[in-house]
């Protein structure tokens, strides 16, 4: 997951707004997003080469996210898989703020990454290239791309303004027709906006837009979740291929449990 925009309590119909683009090896396995067999109260996709996932939310109302956090080249692979942050998260019952604390204390196992995770009552962020441990998120609009929480990159500012635009709508199909169209936008960044970030430059403008292109590397998923006041959960992914060429897409209705909105 190489963009998450998110909505945190601020929003008059939908207390939890995402919209997330996930970038990624287009060789590499994954499964289309969907409850988890052996795990039914988690609905996310799946990376079918380490078992983990980059967003879901349970039918109890967890939620988590996460990105790489881009320093240079990639290195050799970390002893544990970033993915596994958010699956175990899921399928877990720690409060948010303790898991992170916890995944903290084995930072080097990992290689850079920034995480979101909690429920809709608070949410929890954590970088292991960040000076502190978890931190309470306050609520507003928030983007994350492949750095901190709310760094300024052309993509986060420009979908955080995005997804403001939405907030006086409570209709999801404009919603999602205004944020899916900002995902899919593929212009690249005027270069004194961009980041540096230890790669080339043209590699720089390469990943800056929202949506990514490449032939061996891009955007896999655009993902639209809304989680209404009443706990309707929407739950809406895209796929692509190469090229950025459109696969298939799933819009998935579903409620949380009772006991997580009264």
């Amino acid at each position: 997951m190489c963009l998450i925009l998110f909505s945190f309590g601020v929003h008059r119909a939908f207390p939890l707004v995402v919209a997330a683009n996930r970038d990624e090896h287009h060789d590499r396995p994954a499964a289309a997003a969907a409850f988890w067999p052996d795990h039914p109260q988690v609905y996310a996709g799946r990376d079918l080469e380490k078992g983990g996932t980059w967003m879901g939310i349970t039918t109890g109302g967890r939620f988590a996210a996460i990105t790489n956090y881009r320093e240079g080249q990639a290195g050799p692979a970390a002893p544990r898989s970033r993915g596994a942050i958010v699956s175990d998260f899921l399928t877990g019952d720690s409060h948010a703020g303790n898991y992170l604390e916890r995944v903290a204390g084995d930072a080097a196992d990992y290689n850079p990454f920034s995480v979101i995770a909690g429920d809709l009552r608070g949410l929890q962020g954590y970088s292991n290239r960040g000076a502190a441990g978890a931190q309470a998120i306050a609520p507003g609009i928030h983007g994350l791309s492949n750095h901190l929480l709310d760094t300024p990159w052309p993509k986060v500012n420009a979908g955080k303004a995005a997804l403001a635009g939405t907030a006086d709508d409570d209709d999801p199909d404009r919603i999602a027709a205004a944020l899916f169209a900002f995902l899919g936008e593929r212009a690249v960044a005027n270069d004194t906006l961009l980041p540096d970030t230890g790669i080339s430059r043209q590699r720089e403008r390469e990943l800056s837009p929202p949506f990514i292109t490449g032939e061996r590397y891009g955007t896999r998923t655009s993902t639209l979740l809304l989680v209404s006041r009443s706990g309707d959960v929407i739950f809406h992914e895209k796929r692509f291929a190469a090229g950025g060429i459109a696969t298939g897409e799933d819009l998935r209705v579903f409620r949380l449990e009772s006991s997580v909105t009264a």
